[in-house]
């Protein structure tokens, strides 16, 4: 063991007369531990939020959308699908049509977007029906006497109390025009499955037909209003759709899975930004500790540093003396946050502890998901602002003069 060390290493075991000394030094590990732990944990939140968001939004979208900037929609989508989907990372292709229309069961009526679907090709861009908890959907290729099939989200079959196999009446805004006014057109729709992304808005707002009832619905005859693709990448997203709408041409547009929600994402950016500024405060203060313990034992022991300097110690190693021990505080303290913070949001992970409200987050628990990345940066800051916080005690004791201290001894 080095001699510095060794030293170090010993002046944490505070003397009893040294007491004070040795409480500041605790409280300084504590508040290096509770800074660290917070960190990982508000961390692992805002990633928890992130990851599950833009799970259930993947899910729930397209990453690349490709629409026309006027008219009703896209006309011969099938022969522009199948050019476009030749495009570098493109892996697959739908159309689709959707508005908003009424549906209404009995006396409960709520506005929805109803989506008609290429069943096939919809499954291979989208997760959605394929998290269904009632049905099959197989259904929505059925066809019914004077009804066409509609899969639901869950929180809407809730809301107007219908389950599988029950009528429900669609109502268009786009109806018959007549001499006096336009007449809404409305269809009937047999529920065949209910399905269950994760996502309450989504769950509350969306139902899903067969392309082909949708048209006759809208009265758009082989039209659709978007075509749908699956990248190999998510994060290419821009850099494809950019690609995709040259390939299509004037008139289109391109949105992807980023910029449709970027207000949330946004929003989550700055929400790590906050709170890695508010719990380094308390990085700070431990720092602050830091500095008051070294401090105040460079005065306890000025005449140990005076005895080691006169047996031949330089002042490079009195000031690695105490700055190892301020380290040492600092590494032990993070240590045991960055153990407990990691502990404590897998616990919270794993047996989703904190449930939330669906409804308002979207989410049915807190989910928290630390990243080993997070912990090197967290604790390569610990140390750092720990190893700050020892350079005036450390140069104070270097700068010792032996001869004044000792003269009087």
């Amino acid at each position: 063991m080095r001699f510095e060390f060794f030293v170090a290493l010993r002046y944490l075991q505070a003397k009893r007369r040294e007491a004070a000394i040795s409480v500041i030094t605790v409280i300084s590990v504590l508040g290096v531990m509770v800074g660290v732990c917070a960190l990982v944990i508000a961390l692992a939140l805002n990633n928890g939020f992130r990851r599950e968001l833009e799970q259930k939004l993947l899910g729930a979208s397209a990453d690349v959308t490709l629409l026309r900037t006027s008219g009703n929609g896209i006309a011969h989508y099938e022969e522009l699908g199948e050019r476009l989907a030749r495009r570098p990372h493109v892996v697959a292709t739908a159309p689709a049509l959707y508005e908003q229309v009424l549906v209404s069961s009995h006396a409960r009526a709520q506005g929805v977007i109803l989506k008609g679907v290429d069943l096939g090709r919809e499954l291979r861009v989208s997760d959605v029906l394929k998290k269904l908890r009632e049905g099959s959907i197989e259904g929505l290729s059925q066809t019914f006497p004077n009804a066409d099939p509609i899969i639901l989200g869950k929180e809407l079959a809730k809301s107007l109390g219908v389950f599988v196999g029950d009528t429900v009446t669609i109502t268009s805004p786009q109806g018959y025009l007549t001499p006096l006014e336009v007449v809404p057109k409305f269809r009937h729709f047999r529920v065949v499955g209910v399905f269950d992304s994760g996502f309450y808005d989504f769950d509350a707002s969306w139902a899903f037909t067969n392309l082909n009832a949708a048209q006759r619905l809208f009265d758009l005859a082989n039209v659709a209003s978007v075509i749908q693709f699956k990248v190999d990448d998510i994060y290419q997203a821009q850099a494809v759709a950019e690609s995709i709408r040259q390939g299509a041409g004037p008139g289109f547009e391109t949105t992807t899975w980023m910029e449709q929600n970027r207000s949330l994402f946004s929003a989550l950016r700055l929400e790590r930004l906050v709170t890695i500024l508010t719990i380094g405060l308390i990085e700070l203060v431990a720092a602050l500790n830091i500095f008051i313990t070294l401090t105040m034992m460079v005065m306890e022991k000025n005449r140990d540093i005076a005895v080691l300097m006169s047996m031949g110690a330089r002042q490079r190693q009195v000031w690695a003396i105490f700055t190892l021990h301020g380290l040492l505080i600092g590494t032990v303290g993070t240590a045991i946050g960055l153990g407990l913070g990691y502990g404590l949001a897998w616990l919270g992970g794993h047996y989703k502890l904190i449930p939330l409200n669906a409804q308002i987050y979207a989410l049915p628990s807190v989910p928290f998901s630390a990243q080993p990345l997070d912990g090197v940066w967290i604790a390569f800051a610990a140390l750092l602002i720990s190893f700050l916080a020892t350079l005036y005690p450390s140069v104070a004791a270097a700068r010792l003069n032996p001869t004044e201290i000792l003269r009087y001894e």
